[in-house]
C-alpha cells in the first residue's frame, strides 16, 4: 500500500541530530608533486553540500515530506552556509549556535573520479547549547508525526534519552540511525536501523540466520523497542518485531556510490511512518529507496516519482 502525494505532503518528519557540511573539491592530476609522493590536484570545481543528520532531512524533504531539522552548530561559515543551504531546500531549520564549537565539515578531495584524501574539522558541543536544543525539542515535539534521531557520534545527542521520554510520552514514533557501543541510550524507541557492522559490534558475530534473529530478538527486548530493522547490503534488510521478522531482499541493480544510503532508507522509513503505514509496509519502501540511491554519486536523494515510478 503505497501512500498518496498528499499523505506524504501532510506528514512532519523532526530530523535530531549532529549538522554537517560536506565539501567536494575536484580537480584534474596530472603530476605528482616534487616535494612529497603525492599527487598535485588542480583544483576546478568546488561543490557543497548538505551532510549527516541533515542530510536525513533533505531525503524526506525530497520525499515530499515536511521537514525540520534540529542541531547544534558553530557561529562560523560552514554554520551560516549550512543553515542558507537547509532554508533553500524548504527545510525548517532550528539551529543552535554554540560559539565555541566549530561547525563539522568534511571536506573531501576528487580527482580523476575518485576521492584522494578526506579531511575532517569538527569538536564536541558545550552542555548549554545542547540543554538549549531539549527545550526546542520539547516545543516542536506536539507538531510532529515523526521523530527521527541521526547519530553521527559527534555529541550532538548527548541528551537523547531525554527526548526519547518526552516523545514516547506523548505516543511519537521514534525512529534511530545509532552509532557506536552503547545501545542503552535508545531504550523505548520505536525502532533502530543499525547496518550488519554495527549490529556486530553490539551483539557480537553471528554464526546463521537463527543465531542472528535471537540476538537481535534478545536486544529488541532489552531496549524495549518496537522493532529492529537491520540493514545488509547485498544481503537486504531485515525487521525484527514482535511478529517475529520480515525480510526484504535488496533490489538488484549497479552500485554506485553506498555514500548516505541509510540516511535514505531511515528518511523514507520516517516519512511513511509519518504518513500513517505501519513499519511492515514502510520497510519494502524504504528499501526500494536505498536500492535506488546507491546508483548516485556522493550523498543522494530519492523523489517520489522515483520511488514510486
Amino acid at each position: 500500500m503505497n501512500p498518496t502525494p498528499q499523505q506524504l505532503a501532510d506528514a512532519r518528519v523532526l530530523v535530531v541530530g549532529d549538522a554537517m557540511l560536506d565539501r567536494y573539491w575536484h580537480g584534474a592530476v596530472e603530476r605528482i608533486s616534487p616535494e612529497a609522493p603525492v599527487p598535485v590536484v588542480k583544483v576546478s570545481r568546488e561543490e557543497e553540500r548538505i551532510g549527516a543528520a541533515a542530510n536525513v532531512a533533505y531525503n524526506v524533504a525530497t520525499l515530499g515530506a515536511q521537514a525540520s531539522f534540529l542541531g547544534v552548530v558553530g557561529d562560523d561559515e560552514p554554520g551560516h552556509k549550512l543553515e542558507a543551504m537547509l532554508r533553500a531546500t524548504g527545510i525548517a531549520a532550528h539551529l543552535k549556535r554554540d560559539p565555541g564549537l566549530k561547525t563539522t565539515v568534511k571536506l573531501r578531495v576528487i580527482g580523476r573520479q575518485q576521492q584522494l584524501l578526506r579531511m575532517d574539522f569538527e569538536n564536541e558541543p558545550d552542555h548549554e547549547v545542547l540543554a538549549l536544543q531539549s527545550s526546542t525539542f520539547i516545543e516542536l515535539l506536539p507538531r510532529q508525526d515523526a521523530i527521527l534521531f541521526s547519530d553521527y557520534g559527534k555529541g550532538g545527542l548527548a541528551h537523547i534519552p531525554a527526548m526519547i521520554a518526552a516523545a514516547a510520552a506523548v505516543n511519537k514514533p521514534v525512529l534511530i540511525d545509532p552509532k557506536g557501543h552503547d545501545y542503552g541510550r535508545y531504550r523505548g524507541a520505536t525502532v533502530i536501523t543499525p547496518n550488519r557492522a554495527e549490529l556486530q559490534d553490539v551483539v557480537g558475530r553471528w554464526t546463521s540466520e537463527e543465531d542472528l534473529r535471537t540476538r537481535a530478538q534478545n536486544l529488541r527486548e532489552s531496549l524495549s523497542l518496537q522493532a529492529l530493522l537491520v540493514t545488509r547490503s547485498e544481503e537486504g534488510m531485515t525487521l525484527y518485531d514482535a511478529q517475529g521478522e520480515l525480510h526484504v531482499k535488496a533490489q538488484a541493480r549497479e552500485v554506485f556510490d553506498v555514500t548516505g544510503a541509510g540516511d535514505t532508507v531511515i528518511a523514507t522509513l520516517a516519512a511513511m511512518v509519518g504518513a500513517g503505514l505501519p513499519l511492515r509496509d514502510a520497510v519494502p519502501i524504504a528499501n526500494r529507496a536505498g536500492g535506488i540511491v546507491v546508483g548516485k554519486f556522493g550523498t543522494a536523494t530519492v523523489s517520489y516519482e522515483e520511488l514510486f515510478a
